[in-house]
């Protein structure tokens, strides 16, 4: 079965009111929350109780959106929310803490079916993949993915996990990293020699390297002050070969296979370096805001506006020196599309060469779109606007 979702007017309406006026920030901020409240499933159905909705469309054919039971969204509502928390009003704290908790309930339909403290992005008990997908999902438990990193890590911020847990969950990570036992699937060779985490927990799965996981993974780390690991170097390392060769702009995709765009390269090392200051990346934040200042000011995508924005301003840079939002209507708005913070690929499945050519046919692209998602980011753009322009 089909699920085709129809786009919220209300959303593009409290966009549209974004991007026109500054003037009254805490309402519009008032107005996200709730929108965001209103997105969040209230009962069981196509989507569980908690979980905040998202659709996935295969790139080859984007007539048909199937809706897509993943945790990874809700995830990344919760951690944001929970980042921000300090800085929002007392009823705005409210709000904000029970849509956490709504969450909760959830996460242990995507942890690891053998009690590991380790998540999924699709259901674990029994195993799914590519939820709505007809045919395919005779293959739910053959072709079953291996629990992932990046869903790990932000689950652990999204939970507020324990220290003991969070410290148990970076040890776990320590026996799936690029040592040599298995072949290493990067599509640039100068990344192979590198002892970085790999995307999947998988024992039988391909070593893959994605900078902005990585990212995420130093980003747990950090706000855990887990002390650092050879892989934990190692990841940093291999961000900082990236930036230095402006591969995040040359080569997005092959840097990044499962965000796959500079904006949101970009928008995930703001974040990482966000948490506190790491030495040897700090010698780039020039290059990083000039580089955001360029896709900036020829953008004509609204979510790329607010996630550029939110990275230059966790850069340190001024609000009253960023450009503004700008549009002339509703409609245009309409007209500026979807936004995929996530992608997905089966091609990431399999070997050099088929993958490299799957990959750029695009032959088992997905994307992925969730509204409750954006509106947070929005959120988060006007909590650190506010936060610079009142010094709060």
């Amino acid at each position: 079965m089909n699920y085709v979702r129809i786009p919220s007017m209300i959303l593009f309406l409290l966009f549209s009111s974004v991007v026109k006026s500054f003037g009254n920030d805490s309402l519009l901020m008032n107005k996200l929350l709730h929108r965001i409240d209103q997105l969040q499933c209230k009962e069981n159905g196509v989507f569980p109780k908690g979980m905040f909705p998202s659709y996935r469309t295969y790139a080859l054919n984007k007539q048909i959106e199937k809706a897509d039971q993943n945790i990874f969204f809700t995830e990344l509502i919760g951690f944001t929310l929970r980042d921000i928390l300090p800085q929002l009003s007392g009823p705005q704290q409210k709000q904000a803490s029970q849509i956490i908790q709504n969450t909760l309930p959830i996460y242990p339909k995507f942890q690891n079916a053998k009690g590991r403290p380790t998540y999924n992005f699709w259901y674990t008990n029994p195993p799914k993949i590519l939820p709505n997908a007809g045919w395919l999902n005779m293959f739910d438990k053959s072709m079953a993915l291996p629990d992932d990193m990046d869903c790990t890590a932000i689950a652990m911020l999204a939970l507020d996990a324990s220290d003991a847990t969070a410290i148990q969950v970076h040890s776990i990570m320590q026996s799936f990293t690029n040592n040599g036992a298995k072949k290493m699937q990067s599509m640039l060779a100068d990344q192979r020699n590198y002892g970085a985490y790999s995307t999947w927990f998988g024992k039988n799965f391909p070593v893959e390297f994605d900078i902005c996981v990585l990212a995420n993974i130093l980003c747990f780390t950090q706000r855990y002050n887990i002390p650092w690991t050879k892989a934990d170097s190692a990841s940093l390392e291999l961000i900082e070969k990236v930036v230095s060769e402006k591969k995040h702009i040359t080569n997005p995709i092959d840097v990044s296979p499962y965000y796959s765009r500079t904006p949101k390269i970009l928008y995930h090392l703001a974040r990482l370096m966000s948490v506190k200051p790491i030495a040897s990346l700090e010698k780039y934040r020039g290059q990083f805001i000039e580089e955001a200042k360029t896709y900036l000011a020829s953008s004509t995508n609204f979510m790329d506006n607010v996630i550029l924005q939110t990275s230059l301003l966790k850069w340190g840079v001024k609000s009253s020196e960023i450009k503004r939002f700008k549009t002339k209507s509703l409609e245009e708005l309409i007209e500026v599309g979807s936004f995929s913070f996530f992608d997905g690929d089966l091609a990431n499945k399999f070997s050099n060469p088929l993958k490299k050519w799957m990959r750029r046919a695009k032959l088992g692209k997905f994307t992925y779109e969730c509204e409750g998602y954006n509106n947070v980011l929005l959120l988060e753009y006007l909590v650190w606007y506010n936060k610079d322009r009142k010094k709060i």
